[in-house]
C-alpha cells in the first residue's frame, strides 16, 4: 500500500506536540524538518549539524545545500522559521559538532538513526495523534506537496521541487482525492 500524505494540518501540529511534550526534540525535529523540506528520508538521515548551521559565525543556515542520493542532482532548499525554531530547539545551546548527524542515534556511536528507525518515529506519532490511513516517512515529503498544492503553488513548481521526471510521479505525491475534484466541479464560480 502507497503512503499518503496527512491532509489534516492540525494531526500534523499534533504529530510534531506529541514529542516535544515527552521530550524527545530529534524526533520532533524529524517531522518537522520532513513536513516543510520535503526531502527523502534517505538525504534527511544523511544530514549533518554542519549542513544546518553554521559554526564560524554562529548562526542557522537559511538554505540546506545538499546532492539528493537518488538523483545525483544538487539542491537549495530554504530553511523556514518553523525549521530553524525547530532546529534551535533541539540544538539548545548545545550545537555539538558539524560531524555530528542532524538525526543522531546516540551521541557515543555518532552515527544517524536507521530508515527503520524514522519509519518507528513517524508512525508512533501519527497513531498516537489518530491519523488514519497509511502513514510512514514518506508521507512527511507527500505532505509537502500536498499542503503546498492546497496553498496554490503550481503542481509544475512541485514537480521540479521534488525532481520528478513526469507530471504523473508527482500527480500521485500530491495524494489527490475524489473530495479534492468534488471541491472543483462545486465550487468554480464562472458566473
Amino acid at each position: 500500500m502507497q503512503t499518503e500524505p496527512i491532509r489534516n494540518k492540525r494531526h500534523i501540529r499534533d504529530m510534531a506536540a506529541y514529542y516535544v511534550k515527552k521530550g524527545m526534540l530529534r524526533n520532533h525535529l524529524l517531522i518537522v524538518f520532513g513536513v516543510y523540506t520535503g526531502l527523502r528520508i534517505g538525504d534527511m538521515l544523511r544530514l549533518t549539524r554542519g549542513d544546518v548551521y553554521d559554526f564560524g559565525s554562529g548562526r542557522f543556515r537559511t538554505h540546506l545545500r545538499i546532492t539528493e542520493k537518488k538523483t545525483g542532482k544538487q539542491k537549495s532548499v530554504a530553511l523556514n522559521k518553523k525549521v530553524i525554531s525547530a532546529l534551535a530547539l533541539t540544538f539548545g545551546k548545545d550545537r555539538g559538532h558539524p560531524a555530528d548527524f542532524l538525526f543522531q542515534a546516540q551521541r557515543k556511536t555518532r552515527a544517524a538513526i536507521g530508515r527503520t528507525q524514522a519509519w518507528r518515529i513517524v508512525k508512533e506519532a501519527a497513531r498516537a495523534v489518530g491519523v488514519a490511513g497509511c502513514i510512514g516517512c514518506h508521507s512527511l515529503r507527500k505532505t509537502f506537496g500536498y499542503h503546498a498544492w492546497k496553498a496554490g503553488v503550481a503542481a509544475v513548481l512541485l514537480m521540479d521541487i521534488y525532481n520528478h521526471s513526469s507530471f504523473e510521479i508527482t500527480r500521485r505525491y500530491l495524494g489527490i482525492s475524489q473530495d479534492d475534484r468534488d471541491k472543483v466541479y462545486l465550487e468554480l464560480a464562472l458566473m
